[in-house]
């Protein structure tokens, strides 16, 4: 079988790996950084004196869990030695800015149910919603996270026949937004199903009301903890591709991708060419281009999409513990449309952004000192747009933001959190796309901000040069750990056709 370089080993690159490798390929992955993971990995930080916290850096919610099963099941290893989950049953608990809290339970009757409790939206709309949404997944799901849309026998598959009929009613020709004000009857039920924009980087009041399909991945399918971290998935698949025989060489950037006469032939380091038959770029699609491929005409269309949203990120070691916090919380804005407003057309951030508080140390109790709790504080920024002559002052606005953000959250909780914060490290889009090479820092590649976002993403093969082939968020279907493992699944298809 062919040679096959991965250029990153991020989840995309591993999950690769693994396919080809069982295919009988004999592959090498090449990373940038000292260790697999990109967005997907971990970090410790010590507070003199108190102890140590673990953080995931990345990624934080764990839905498909399926996606990773498949790999040790392709592989015929058993999983369990190497990876293990448990089903949450409160997802996320909400806060909003009027004194409303809730939970959302993982059962779609208990959701339903609270959300008429406490927010005084009938549970019937809930139950309608929910189903509405597995339906348009049922329909487009295998279509469009499985398959390559660039493929005309995709278009002429019995999948597709099926959903064309059926087309009008996905709302195509809709905002998420519409279709969530259709749906309910209250402002807060419209919210959170709004938030389900962010799950790809996108803005609820642009991106399609197709994508009203992403909470059944959530709260019809379920949401899930990695018993030992959400860095577990990474280090799991990469003892799957070790035990497999794939090669890696971590602190190896590589230079460029080689190819003649339209075929790659191998990648370029430092001091050295590899060769290859197979290359598959897991590195963000825009640097792959611009850097790794500076001869190849530019797929300019693709590469001039508008850019997902980024983040900024507070890891906080917290000396005192907080009930009334879960895994995953959100503190609402009081004016959602306002604050996409800054994300996507002013660029800056707004004056109450949306915080989203991650607290895994509330299932992994070791990943805090005893009585602390290890806080990943997000929120929603516009990407960075710096390099290409933008005039955003992002140490300012991390000033600013994390002033709001300590406000916001003590009168939430009816405490003074500043002097709990043992420890600080900050994330932010610069050095987002420093640390993993995402364009402009953005945490999902393109944005789903118009009906034919899902079609423009870049294709899984090049399709000139033989050989070649891209996978991970940038490219299709999306980012996202679900996503980003379909990416793969589908790169190990085309080789496989086209080997």
């Amino acid at each position: 079988m062919a040679e096959a370089i991965i250029i990153g080993a991020g989840i995309g690159g591993l999950a690769t790996a693994v396919r080809l490798a069982c295919h009988g390929h004999q592959v090498t992955v090449l990373e940038a950084a000292a260790g697999p993971g990109g967005k997907l990995s971990q970090f410790v930080l010590e507070a003199e004196g108190q102890g140590t916290y673990r953080f995931d850096a990345g990624p934080s919610l764990f839905t498909m869990p399926q996606r990773v099963e498949e790999l040790f099941q392709l592989a015929g290893v058993e999983m369990s030695p190497y990876f293990q989950h448990q089903r949450l049953e409160d997802v996320c608990h909400y806060f909003y800015p009027n004194g409303k809290q809730l939970t959302a339970w993982s059962d779609p009757a208990k959701l339903a149910a609270e959300l008429e409790a406490k927010l005084g939206e009938p549970a019937a709309n809930t139950i309608a919603y929910l189903k509405a949404a597995a339906h348009k997944y049922d329909l487009v799901g295998d279509l469009f996270l499985h398959r390559s849309l660039h493929k005309l026998s995709t278009w002429t598959s019995k999948a597709a026949l099926k959903a064309y009929p059926q087309m009008p009613w996905l709302g195509l020709t809709s905002t998420m937004d519409e279709v969530n004000q259709k749906a309910f009857r209250t402002a807060e039920a419209r919210q959170l199903f709004n938030r389900y924009a962010t799950y790809n980087g996108s803005d609820p009041y642009q991106t399609p009301g197709l994508l009203t399909l992403i909470p059944h991945l959530e709260a019809n399918l379920g949401a899930y903890f990695p018993t030992k971290g959400m860095y577990s998935i990474t280090e799991a698949v990469y003892q799957l591709a070790l035990r497999l025989g794939v090669k890696f060489r971590f602190n190896t950037p590589a230079q460029e991708i080689v190819h003649t006469d339209n075929q790659v032939t191998g990648v370029r380091l430092a001091d050295e060419v590899l060769t290859a038959d197979i290359i598959v770029s897991n590195l963000d699609v825009h640097p792959t281009y611009h850097r790794l491929l500076p001869q190849l005409p530019k797929p300019e269309r693709v590469l001039r999409q508008q850019r997902s949203s980024s983040a900024l990120i507070f890891y906080w070691g917290i000396a005192q513990s907080f009930p009334e916090l879960g895994l995953h919380n959100i503190l609402f804005s009081a004016n959602y449309r306002t604050e996409f407003k800054h994300l996507f057309e002013l660029g800056t951030i707004s004056d109450d952004p949306t915080l989203y508080i991650n607290i895994s140390s509330k299932l992994k109790p070791d990943d805090a000192p005893v009585g602390h709790e290890n806080w990943f504080m997000m929120i929603n920024v516009p990407n960075n747009t710096t390099a290409e002559g933008g005039t955003q002052d992002w140490d300012q606005m991390i000033k600013t933001a994390r002033h709001q953000i300590i406000q916001k959250v003590n009168k939430m909780l009816g405490f003074d959190i500043a002097p709990l914060i043992t420890t600080e490290h900050i994330l932010e889009p610069r050095s987002i796309e420093q640390l993993t090479g995402s364009y402009q820092g953005s945490l999902y590649g393109n944005s789903s901000n118009n009906r034919w976002a899902a079609f423009l993403r870049h294709n899984n093969r090049h399709p000139k040069v033989k050989g070649l082939y891209f996978v991970g968020g940038s490219v299709h279907p999306g980012g996202g750990i679900p996503l980003a493992l379909s990416s793969a699944q589908i790169v190990a298809d085309l080789v496989a056709e086209h080997s």
